[in-house]
Formats: C-alpha cells, structure tokens, sequence
C-alpha cells in the first residue's frame, strides 16, 4: 500500500491565532498516523511562486490523509486556521514504483 501525502503551501497572517490551529490539528493527525517530513525550515525557490511555510506530511495511506482532512476534529481545527492563513494544500498518493538508476 502507497503511503498519502499532505503537501501545503502556507502564508500566515497571525502567527499568535495560528497557534490555535497547531494545537488542535495535533490530535487528528496523531489519530490518521501523521508525520511530519517538512515543517517550515530553511528553502529556496528557484522556479514558479512559493509561500512563507512549506509542509508535507506522510500518512500511513492515501486514504488515511484524506480521512483526515474530512475528519470532524481536523476540520474543526481548519476553522482556526481560516482566518489567519492562505493555504495551497493537495492530498496526493504517493509512488512505489521504478525509480532512477
């Protein structure tokens, strides 16, 4: 089974609101096997646009990432989120297929 992946792109408007929205989507992404790979950090964008926060996070299986995301305690966490932020998120299947030699 293909792992699923959250990849967001984030501009934030009230880091100190935002808080709210980290404390809350804790426990969903706890309960769906979420894990961090990208948390912000340090980037560069040589090509296309690009936002202040960048994230990507694994799920156990793309089904997993979606029921997340529909989940009532993620969204209710979303709903924190709304008022502060700009976001560019899919939800995307991962690949296990031939890679590059």
């Amino acid at each position: 089974m293909t792992k699923g992946y959250w990849i967001a792109r984030v501009d934030i408007t009230d880091f100190e609101a935002y808080k709210a929205y980290i404390a809350a989507n804790a426990e969903p992404f706890k309960q769906f096997g979420a894990h961090f790979l990208v948390r912000s950090g340090r980037m560069e964008n040589p090509e296309g646009g690009s936002r202040s926060r960048n994230v990507v996070i694994e799920f156990p299986s793309y089904q997993a990432a979606l029921d997340c995301w529909h989940s009532p305690a993620y969204q209710a966490a979303m709903q924190l989120r709304l008022p502060v932020s700009t976001i560019d998120l899919i939800i995307i299947e991962g690949y296990d297929g031939p890679q590059p030699t």
